[in-house]
């Protein structure tokens, strides 16, 4: 029987190795959209990178709101939802820093830099979400 998890289980989850979050923005017709993303959680936001011209981007500038799925596919199945609203930086300071530890996480901290430098660029943004809600179930198929 699935259980929810408690605040200190779901954050390490969501942070667990390379874990991807699946991103849901809304498009201007209402209509959800859905990209994988890397993610950090830094206190209680999530903060990530995304392109200003891509759908996500344009999405967000819009429209704040969010929701992130974080999962593990194996049995017993576990899974995290986020939801908040995303605030936009373009300071390129913030955007290398958070790029770079950001690839730290996923790529591994010899390339962090590389990553920060090619992701800190005019055109990028930082996104940070205040998380306003969380669903987050363990033991799915238990």
């Amino acid at each position: 029987m699935a259980q929810k998890m408690t605040d200190e289980e779901w954050r390490a989850f969501v942070m667990y190795g390379t874990r991807t979050g699946k991103l849901s923005t809304v498009r201007a017709d209402g209509s959800p959209h859905v990209a994988p993303i890397w993610f950090l959680l830094d206190g209680d936001d999530v903060v990530f990178n995304t392109g200003k011209d891509t759908v996500k981007g344009r999405n967000l500038a819009r429209d704040g709101r969010i929701a992130l799925c974080v999962d593990d596919d194996r049995p017993p199945f576990d899974f995290v939802v986020l939801q908040g609203r995303a605030r936009i930086s373009e300071d390129l300071d913030e955007v290398r820093h958070w790029a770079a530890r950001i690839a730290a996480r996923y790529m591994g901290e010899e390339r962090a830099e590389e990553f920060g430098a090619r992701n800190g660029v005019p055109g990028e943004l930082l996104v940070r979400v205040g998380i306003d809600k969380v669903l987050a179930q363990q033991g799915i198929a238990d």
